[in-house]
């Protein structure tokens, strides 16, 4: 780089963290993301706005507004670092896949299944780096969009983009109780049976409401509900609470028996649906995205049956 060019962009490592604060809204929230303390955060944007002579951002309230000039950066800043790690890759292949850096970013439930297929991937190849990100539905599109991460795991597709898919795995939504919850003890309970009894719900943007949703426009029922609650693991608590009754993919109750929870048969359901990683067409594979592919196609499948029986 040279030194004109590297007196209006800042470094490499200013650019990161100008992404890192867009990415996550905020310095805080970015700080934290990269094991860095606010005034570094602040500091090394603040050297940023000066090299290019423009401010990068306003402070709105609690919001940060990002300035035409800080956009521009943005975007130029992505270009630049994907540059780079693309020529690691490259480097990575022809060292033999011995180094490099896979991205894979998963909606919530998938995270119960993702570490157990991670594990032997990762003893085949020692010196690449994961970055696993976990979030909701919706957070995990804007991923996808903005072309942050290699694959990204849904267990329902986004519509309206073009993007290359291979299914993986069955990922079955089951009703649940707590193991003395009336309900449980019947060996049929119907669809609006189900409906009249207090129901536990995920956030809005969550991949498994998007599809309790659905299936119950479907059914033309609505279930009767009496809190929504941004986790799989308090839901599951709720439930034992016997503050309700609920909808989860099968993968969460893969302790169930521990939890004291138990699948009800209630009509229509499970709710079914398959594991598929995704990713832009667009968007060429890295060497090492490409040798994960591959080992999720042949080995991945075996792996996932031995580790996890569901």
């Amino acid at each position: 780089m040279s030194s004109r060019l590297h007196a209006h962009i800042g470094t490499f490592r200013q650019l990161e963290i100008l992404l890192a604060v867009y990415e996550e809204g905020s310095i805080k929230s970015a700080s934290e993301a990269l094991f860095l303390t606010q005034p570094t955060v602040s500091m090394q944007l603040k050297k940023l706005a000066e090299a290019i002579g423009l401010p990068l951002y306003q402070q709105v309230g609690r919001k940060l507004k990002f300035t035409d000039a800080g956009l521009a950066t943005v975007t130029t800043a992505k270009k630049i670092l994907q540059n780079c790690e693309e020529l690691d890759m490259q480097l990575s292949s022809l060292r033999g896949l011995k180094s490099g850096t896979l991205r894979l970013a998963c909606v919530t439930t998938a995270k119960y299944f993702i570490p157990h297929l991670l594990g032997p991937f990762c003893e085949h190849y020692p010196g690449i780096d994961i970055q696993f990100t976990i979030a909701n539905r919706q957070q995990i599109i804007d991923r996808l969009e903005q072309g942050l991460d290699d694959f990204y795991v849904f267990s329902h597709l986004p519509e309206g983009l073009d993007l290359d898919v291979i299914e993986f795995m069955s990922n079955d939504l089951v009703a649940i109780a707590e193991a003395n919850h009336p309900l449980a003890g019947k060996p049929s309970v119907t669809l609006e049976e189900f409906c009249q009894q207090d129901f536990l719900i995920r956030e809005q943007g969550s991949g498994t409401r998007y599809a309790i949703e659905g299936f119950f426009n479907e059914q033309q029922h609505k279930p009767n509900i009496k809190m929504t609650i941004a986790s799989n693991e308090a839901i599951i608590h709720s439930v034992l609470s016997r503050l309700g009754v609920s909808i989860l993919s099968a993968h969460t109750l893969a302790f169930g028996e521990i939890y004291g929870v138990k699948t009800i048969n209630v009509e229509g359901l499970p709710i079914q649906s398959k594991w598929s990683f995704s990713w832009k067409k667009a968007e060429s594979l890295s060497p090492i995205a490409q040798v994960f592919l591959s080992y999720v196609e042949t080995e991945g499948r075996e792996v996932m049956k031995k580790a996890v029986q569901f």
